[in-house]
């Protein structure tokens, strides 16, 4: 590997010897929440499909689907977050890294990376912070079936917590990258 860098258990690309334990763990991680939330994902199309059908051809409607779904979203999105920032798949606009200089883009990927460590931080922090909220206040949905809102809120809240410890892994690669290559 050029520079002592290792390419173990990064998607992006590499990572320096001393942020390996973390990529792997955070690459370990992403497997797991990726193949649960690909689960939820077909559990939210089969719940809803059953809604339908039962409204359909029984008749009978349901008061707790729609939040079943929309919870299994919820986790499916901010759950899968860490994993595709690991291969960089969040929307990006990449016609300006073709055009800057190696060293130019190198800066941009660090100022990019920490812009998004800040702001994923500010948003894991508020959103455990909701969830305390909820699980404090003990509070619920509107719906008659009423499940609570800490589901949701931990969901976000640790899918955020994952997002932004992929971004800092991504922001401690590229510093020690660019220091190895001096």
């Amino acid at each position: 590997m050029p520079h002592g860098l290792t390419t173990e258990a990064h998607a992006a690309g590499p990572v320096p010897p001393p942020l390996v334990p973390l990529a792997r763990l955070l690459a370990a991680v992403n497997r797991v929440v990726v193949a649960l939330s690909m689960i939820a994902l077909v559990l939210a199309a089969a719940v809803l499909t059953y809604s339908v059908f039962s409204r359909y051809f029984f008749n009978a409607g349901t008061d707790w689907q729609d939040e079943v779904a929309v919870f299994l979203l919820v986790c499916s999105t901010f759950m899968c977050g860490a994993y595709v920032q690991s291969y960089r798949g969040h929307v990006g606009i990449e016609a300006v890294a073709s055009v800057l200089p190696a060293a130019v883009n190198r800066w941009r990927m660090i100022v990019v990376d920490t812009l998004t460590f800040l702001f994923c931080t500010f948003f894991a922090w508020k959103s455990w912070a909701l969830f305390h909220e909820a699980w404090a206040d003990h509070m619920t949905t509107s719906s008659t079936w009423a499940p609570p809102l800490t589901i949701p809120y931990g969901f976000m809240s640790t899918g955020m917590t994952l997002l932004a410890l992929q971004a800092l892994l991504q922001v401690l690669t590229h510093s020690l990258g660019s220091e190895r290559r001096r």
